[in-house]
């Protein structure tokens, strides 16, 4: 007699156009197991857990709930399954409590007991090692507690099977082992957990098994205890990878950007930045670590000339010429001044790339002041898509398909590759990786250690703090606008720069 799995599909399939998604897919998760589905970008896994969630129907296939044949056609039908999804943007009313969001769009009669909700909450937080206030409202909390009330959300609704999306993108490592915790917890109680994530070192530390979704295709599911971070980036590949960043000691490091005293409000008047003060030096990568909403966008932004500054200065000190005071000059003025600064946004597609241009398109947005008359030359433009694309392996059907249908991954690639094109003494980067897979995340470390040994100041906002550890020379952490400390990214270990991200233990680091 065959195994009764949690959840199973059979011959799953979906397509959208002439771009096929998932093909011919099969995969099952056992109850009390938590799975790690990994892949390259594109390759179908959020496309598939959508299938699961009800967000998408099938084109074919079937799917199998403790051995019995359903049919998911909305949310609904998925928690009707025991099916629940917990995506990367969550799904809350701000204004409203934890138990409030939780209960919100139940079907009731009567009156909603929110005392008997709070109570229930508790029961849960208490069963699986949760913390978290029922009455608490959601914009109080932090990102870690709102994505404790989306699971809570789930289980409240009788889910047995969970989906987490990217669950540990905005995360301190202290936040993280809280997570894999609660995890495990719920796999002692008999839950499936599938798990998507690009972070290798995190599907080795909690998962059971690993499933590998390759160009819409299941590659194979493996036992973690059974493999290796090598082997999982070769079956997502289908290649042998080399995951090595080749860090190198600074070389005659000099200052580029000398900051001090900065201080920056949003248009509602919140302090972003509260004096804070660094050097740059060309010829190193400074990473900037915090959690989400610390600062590292604003900081960015400002130094780019793209964001008001209030107070403090920002001076550029180019190779073999004078300081210049970049503060209060537009970001053409900036480039006009002769500085060379490139900047690779946190927000690819608003900030950084026309979607609807092809790749000569958004090159030409470089250069196209230059042109002097009507006429636009595009051969340089051109010439250089044609660059990027070989070199940093861009999967686009031409240089003139639209940015905006590619990849996430190779959107990143045409944005990174058009910056560095420009021959940049300072290169800026958000969050340069976020969502990427493990093949083009580290192309663009790689790319970031060339810059350096070029002599380009290198200014790296990251989220994953062991390719911050592994990647940069020194990394500044914020905590609410303020700078909390400056470490040395070699002696530097994760738990201190998770504790500095919470400010606890700041005066140490100085």
């Amino acid at each position: 007699m065959d195994k009764v799995h949690a959840v199973e599909l059979k011959g799953v399939t979906k397509s959208f156009g002439s771009n096929m998604a998932n093909k011919n897919i099969d995969l099952f998760v056992d109850k009390g197991e938590i799975m790690a589905l990994l892949g390259e970008n594109g390759s179908g896994k959020t496309t598939l857990m959508n299938i699961l969630a009800g967000i998408y129907l099938p084109d074919e296939g079937r799917i199998f709930v403790d051995g019995k044949e359903v049919t998911i056609r909305s949310p609904k039908d998925a928690f009707d399954n025991r099916i629940g999804m917990i995506h990367q943007h969550f799904k809350l009313v701000d204004v409203f409590t934890a138990a409030e969001n939780i209960v919100l769009g139940l079907e009731g009669t009567g009156k909603l007991d929110l005392k008997a909700a709070s109570s229930k909450v508790r029961e849960i937080s208490r069963k699986y090692g949760f913390d978290i206030d029922p009455d608490k409202k959601i914009y109080e909390m932090s990102v870690s507690e709102k994505q404790t009330v989306e699971i809570i959300k789930v289980l409240y609704r009788g889910a047995d099977i969970l989906i987490l999306d990217e669950p540990t993108a905005v995360l301190t490592p202290q936040e993280i082992e809280k997570l894999f915790a609660v995890m495990r917890a719920m796999r002692r109680d008999g839950k499936s957990i599938i798990i998507i994530t690009h972070k290798l070192n995190e599907v080795m530390a909690v998962s059971d098994v690993v499933a590998v979704l390759r160009k819409g295709e299941h590659i194979g599911t493996v036992r973690t205890s059974e493999t290796s971070p090598q082997a999982l980036t070769e079956m997502m590949v289908g290649r042998k990878v080399e995951l090595n960043i080749g860090r190198k000691d600074p070389v005659d490091p000099k200052p580029r950007l000398t900051i001090a005293g900065l201080t920056v409000r949003d248009g509602e008047g919140v302090k972003k930045l509260d004096d804070v003060g660094f050097i740059a030096f060309g010829g190193e990568i400074l990473g900037i670590a915090g959690i989400a909403g610390s600062g590292q966008k604003e900081l960015l932004e400002a130094v780019a000339g793209l964001r008001k500054i209030e107070s403090g200065s920002i001076i550029y000190t180019p190779e073999g010429k004078s300081p210049a005071e970049l503060v209060g000059k537009t970001p053409m003025e900036i480039k006009d001044a002769g500085v060379a600064l490139a900047f690779v946004p946190e927000d690819r597609l608003g900030m950084g790339l026309v979607g609807g241009m092809g790749m000569t398109g958004n090159m030409l947005l470089r250069s196209w002041h230059k042109n002097k008359g009507i006429f636009v030359d595009r051969k340089a433009p051109e010439k250089l898509a044609a660059d990027v694309m070989e070199k940093l392996e861009v999967v686009t059907p031409g240089i003139y398909y639209p940015v905006r249908k590619l990849s996430g991954g190779n959107v990143q690639k045409v944005l990174v590759g058009r910056e560095i094109a420009s021959a940049p003494s300072v290169l800026m980067s958000a969050y340069a990786v976020r969502g990427l897979d493990i093949n083009t995340s580290y192309t663009i470390y790689n790319l970031m250690c060339q810059q350096k040994e070029k002599g380009v100041a290198v200014i790296f906002v990251g989220e994953d703090l062991d390719v911050l550890l592994e990647l940069c020379d020194r990394i500044l952490v914020l905590c609410g606008g303020k700078v909390s400390g400056v470490v040395d990214a070699r002696t530097a270990t994760k738990e201190q720069l998770g504790l500095l991200m919470t400010s606890v233990g700041g005066k140490e680091a100085n």
